[in-house]
């Protein structure tokens, strides 16, 4: 009985807890990861879209610095580079200027673990203070998000990763692997629940001239559009947004209400890294060496001909 009290009671937090964030959608924390994890199985779809793309429509640019080639059970990093001008700031959930936060999602291959701390150096246990590494899902244990944190002083996420050794793992094979990762700065301009958030663009829904501006609740305005049939339409601009229009403006359907306050975005980038086995390294390096040798004898076996051709009184 006791145990079943203690689930029931862990149930209704937890719905507590997602109701909270559904109908509060404001706070600019929640916009990722937390909305990625729960509507999407996978943060990558069929065509290659990083879901964070569905609500951060603006683009920006994202990279990532990983070693060509890794060594079998070998910790090495993985730099997400999240670059903007920190001088600029976005519109938080109740509409006041705030710092751009940010947040990484790394997609990485089969076998692929982040780094346990017992296996990182001094300087990577250094570059990684404060940042916290969740998993996506307990279906993708090689998926990893970061964020969001503030974006002034982490335009650079450095991932721990550990290689896998095929030696212990029969799954995991020698060869060239595909890294997926993703960078994110600044509020989203729609919800998964398809809703627009105060970091958009909104526009009219009808053609006619504005008939008034209210005020309402929170900071919002309500925009009244009287149409040409005599009927009125109603747009409601939530704090943030300012409004470009008018008393009187005579506007069409999609016509801009306000201006464009989102100065952040998302971005993608695809990399690849070779698991290398140390076998063909040094099969490499002998190869090298044996046509080094074969070059060399074949000089010295000139040279002989050479002399012998001069002695005989040929050359």
């Amino acid at each position: 009985m006791r145990r079943l009290l203690s689930s029931l009671t862990g149930s209704l937090l937890g719905l507590s807890l997602v109701c909270t964030v559904m109908f509060s959608a404001a706070s600019p924390s929640w916009a990722y990861p937390f909305w990625a994890q729960q509507n999407y199985a996978s943060p990558r779809e069929a065509t290659g879209k990083i879901v964070c793309a569905n609500c951060h429509l603006a683009k920006k640019p994202t990279r990532v610095e990983v070693p060509q080639a890794v060594m079998p059970d070998t910790v090495f990093r993985a730099v997400v580079e999240i670059p903007y001008d920190t001088s600029v700031q976005q519109v938080s959930g109740d509409g006041s200027p705030t710092g751009l936060n940010v947040g990484a999602v790394i997609m990485l291959p089969d076998g692929f673990t982040l780094a346990p701390q017992d296996r990182m150096s001094d300087e990577l246990k250094e570059e990684t203070a404060g940042i916290y590494y969740t998993q996506y899902s307990d279906d993708l244990p090689n998926t990893y998000i970061v964020g969001p944190l503030p974006g002034d002083q982490h335009q650079e996420i450095v991932f721990p990763i550990l290689s896998p050794d095929p030696a212990t793992d029969s799954a995991i094979h020698f060869g060239k692997y595909s890294i997926h990762v993703g960078g994110n700065r600044g509020r989203g301009q729609v919800y998964p629940t398809g809703e627009k958030s105060n970091n958009t663009v909104y526009t009219s829904p009808a053609s006619g001239t504005i008939a008034s501006i209210t005020p309402a609740d929170n900071g919002a305005q309500v925009v009244a559009i009287k149409t040409a049939d005599g009927g009125s339409v109603n747009e409601t601009v939530p704090a943030g947004p300012t409004l470009v229009v008018a008393v009187g403006d005579s506007v069409e359907a999609g016509t801009a209400l306000t201006n464009d306050p989102n100065v952040g975005g998302f971005g993608q980038i695809d990399t690849e890294i070779v698991l290398q086995s140390p076998v063909r390294i040094i099969g490499l390096l002998a190869f090298f060496g044996a046509v080094a040798l074969a070059q060399i004898m074949l000089v010295l076996k000139k040279r002989q001909v050479e002399k012998v051709q001069a002695a005989e009184g040929l050359i």
